[in-house]
């Protein structure tokens, strides 16, 4: 039984940080948003609504400054105060907020969002118990090789996970008529959006697919749907 004691912790610590983490972020996401009303991009989000057969597509502002978009594990999806702001001021197109609600939506449609918050509580819980289990093999360096291997894994996750958001986004924009271009022209902008953060990365850039390839798969995608004239 002692030799599984550290698994069976690492199991339990889990439960508790998902259980935490789900709180948290609801309490935070409540604190600081409000319901997007926007009668532009209400008309493009109607638009969605009729090709899913929804009476209604809700999304709400993350009063935050870096540019984002999000899926709550409750299903709710957001933009950030700063991606909103790049709309306003028209850096980013009316369609292009539309294939980021899009894509969020594909995350809540197919589970990632809630999966992701699951994942991460494991992902914890696993490194606890790799850090517990190689700590005893390899004083020092198992803590290392632990978050190491729990971080590939992650990063593995939540690319497969981008690249499904991608798929579904790009057919209900098809099905909404709004199509595949706008989604392609603001990946092409991430490099400016980028320099516009000071530099760093987009938040919803880490651990994310290269640019590129995402580019790539959508004009695969593209060719399959569009005949050829």
């Amino acid at each position: 039984m002692i030799k599984f004691t550290p698994i069976l912790l690492a199991i339990l610590y889990g439960l508790v940080m998902y259980r935490f983490s789900a709180w948290r972020t609801a309490k935070q996401l409540d604190a600081r948003s409000t319901e997007l009303a926007d009668p532009q991009l209400k008309k493009l989000m109607d638009r969605m609504a009729a090709a899913l057969e929804l009476p209604r597509i809700r999304v709400h502002i993350y009063e935050i400054d870096p540019v984002n978009g999000l899926a709550a594990p409750d299903g709710r999806i957001f933009i950030t105060r700063g991606f909103y702001n790049r709309f306003r001021s028209g850096e980013v197109t009316g369609e292009e907020m539309a294939s980021v609600i899009a894509h969020e939506m594909g995350h809540v449609a197919l589970g990632h969002s809630r999966r992701r918050m699951i994942d991460f509580s494991g992902q914890n819980a696993l490194r606890t118990a790799l850090a517990m289990v190689l700590g005893r093999f390899i004083p020092g360096v198992g803590v290392w090789i632990a978050g190491m291997l729990t971080s590939l894994l992650a990063a593995r996750l939540s690319r497969s996970d981008e690249y499904e958001a991608d798929a579904y986004a790009a057919a209900l924009l098809t099905k909404a008529g709004i199509g595949l271009d706008p989604q392609i022209s603001l990946f092409q902008k991430l490099d400016a959006l980028t320099q516009q953060n000071g530099g760093t990365m987009p938040a919803w850039l880490m651990s994310h697919p290269k640019t590129e390839d995402r580019i790539a798969a959508l004009r695969a995608l593209e060719a399959k749907w569009v005949p050829a004239d």
